[in-house]
């Protein structure tokens, strides 16, 4: 049985020196690789991996909200986590954080929305059955979690 009582941490990753960008900053689209990266290592827990893959079913993103809050450095590592917040037949909605490995501060959030894809029929589908239960049971297991506050934000200027 797996463990999903507590947000999916994936395998720690490194920033690497090409993701720098000429601010000298960790360029905002390698954010989304290592976000991705790990979901791609949550998924394969509730049956999305690559062998599903194959079958000819996959998922797309919908819609994704990144948060940055504290710089990270090239040579820093990091640990991403997945936290499942909702799903229904065919989407999941979930949140990332991602964290210092060695000083646990956050670095960033993404939260998204995901549908389930019958890449045959080339159209959104619902996802087989024992696959399903396994992400109700993944969410049921998150749905007393802390919720992190970024999630649900809305984007615009505040104005005073």
């Amino acid at each position: 049985m797996t463990d999903y009582g507590r947000p999916f941490a994936g395998s720690i990753k490194t920033v690497e020196d090409e993701w720098i960008d000429y601010n000298g900053h960790f360029n905002m689209a390698y954010y989304g690789v290592l976000f991705d990266r790990t979901c791609d290592e949550a998924f394969e827990l509730v049956g999305l991996g690559p062998d599903y893959l194959r079958s000819g079913g996959s998922f797309f993103t919908l819609e994704a909200h990144t948060t940055y809050i504290r710089e990270l450095h090239a040579g820093d590592r990091v640990r991403v986590t997945v936290q499942l917040l909702d799903h229904d037949s065919k989407r999941l909605h979930y949140v990332q954080e991602m964290s210092h490995a060695e000083e646990g501060w956050l670095s960033a959030t993404m939260e998204a929305i995901c549908m389930h894809v019958d890449m045959n029929a080339k159209k959104s589908a619902p996802f087989p059955d024992d696959i399903q239960s396994r992400i109700t049971a993944m969410q049921e297991a998150h749905a007393n979690l802390p919720v992190p506050p970024q999630v649900g934000h809305k984007i615009g200027i505040i104005r005073k």
